[in-house]
């Protein structure tokens, strides 16, 4: 019913990740896997609601509507299993403002902040852009894996230690964290006074045989704990229209967020980003259980074309997101040197895991939320070049 094969050329369209290769890579005749959009159209339903609203001809200052809190709501339900009141539900442009609110919220100038590395690289910049300190807590990499590092956690927190980043589903390594897990660390949260900021931008987004946990739906105590960041942009390929959900249970967590979204004057999204986020929870579920069968099947492509004719790479593999994280180690090349080997020799523009954190320098992300044909010759590619570099 929907064509993910199809190739759609993106250049001239001012897409980042596209006509923004020369000045990120500085050449432009490379084949993108790096930013973290997908190279599908999106669902029929959200085009369609989009054309509807172009043909209007005022876009002026849009209100919420309840349709919109409606719908978020049931998709929180229907999708996740948590129950939630539209009141908690609060509008940022992007998960990454979100965060940044939520650090200005609930700390103060050199308290710190908790990230577990490696991890998606604006936690950090955004936490030291604020003016307070980062602590990593590495993730444990065991056998083809990662696990949290909770006695890691526990000796590192202080009396300035006030807020725990929390990427789930994780990226860059795609794991999708346990209940058990969650819960463990929740429990070392509340204990120690750490507020949690849970990223769950991915939470759509799990293969088969994974479940994802809203950290909020843990327990009433870690609810009242934390600050959920959702958004519909990577489920549904609408990250440039700027719309995502903020859900805050706690009244007085809410209360101190909603000021600091207030002295920016941040309350409203762009006039289209209501109408897709409306059209994508009511109207486009199908073609997202068509998306994961179909990201389902490149995941399991790439990972049987690495093992199979590419063994000095290992794929970790994902239980959610398109996005792979791929250890390296065994081209025997440094950080800097991995990163010359894909752009120049494989003429890929991938992200290098060592903007993820020191734990990543000798991996590399790749994006696979594109046309089958497309990852085959990125694929061919990197074979090509590390049989040459032999």
């Amino acid at each position: 019913m929907y064509d993910f094969d199809k190739i759609i050329n993106r250049y001239g369209t001012n897409s980042m990740k596209w006509d923004g290769l020369k000045e990120t890579f500085e050449q432009d005749n490379l084949l993108p896997l790096w930013v973290a959009d997908m190279d599908f159209e999106v669902s029929p339903a959200i085009s369609k609601e989009l054309e509807k609203r172009v043909k209007h001809p005022i876009y002026g200052y849009m209100h919420w509507s309840d349709e919109y809190y409606k719908s978020v709501i049931r998709w929180m339900k229907r999708r996740h299993g948590w129950e939630i009141h539209k009141d908690w539900i609060l509008f940022t442009p992007g998960v990454v403002p979100a965060v940044s609110y939520a650090i200005k919220a609930l700390t103060d100038i050199g308290d710190s902040v908790i990230i577990q590395t490696p991890v998606y690289h604006p936690f950090k910049t955004t936490i030291e852009s604020n003016g307070r300190n980062v602590v990593t807590n590495p993730l444990i990499y065991k056998d083809g894996t990662y696990y949290m590092d909770l006695e890691d956690l526990e000796r590192k927190l202080d009396s300035k230690t006030k807020v725990l980043i929390l990427c789930s589903p994780h990226n860059p390594i795609g794991r999708v964290w346990t209940k058990k897990e969650l819960n463990e660390l929740g429990e070392i949260c509340l204990k120690n006074n750490i507020i949690i900021i849970s990223d769950e931008i991915h939470f759509d987004l799990i293969y088969k045989g994974n479940t994802h946990t809203v950290m909020a739906d843990i327990s009433p105590e870690i609810r009242d704990n934390c600050i959920v960041c959702t958004s519909p942009s990577k489920t549904f390929n609408i990250a440039g229209l700027q719309v995502s959900n903020i859900i805050i249970p706690n009244e007085k967590l809410r209360e101190k967020y909603s000021m600091e979204l207030e002295k920016d004057h941040i309350g409203r999204a762009n006039v289209f980003g209501q109408e897709a986020l409306i059209a994508a929870y009511n109207e486009s579920e199908d073609w997202l259980d068509s998306l994961m069968e179909y990201l389902e099947e490149n995941k399991n492509f790439f990972i049987d074309f690495i093992e199979t004719r590419i063994p000095q790479l290992k794929t970790i593999r994902p239980e959610g997101t398109y996005l792979l994280w791929i250890d390296c180690s065994g081209l025997n090349m440094s950080s800097d040197e991995l990163n010359e080997f894909f752009l120049n020799k494989c003429k890929l523009a991938l992200n290098s895991g060592e903007m993820f954190g020191e734990e990543g320098k000798l991996f590399q992300r790749i994006n696979i939320a594109c046309p089958r044909a497309v990852l085959q010759e990125a694929l061919i590619r990197i074979e090509k070049a590390v049989k040459e570099n032999i």
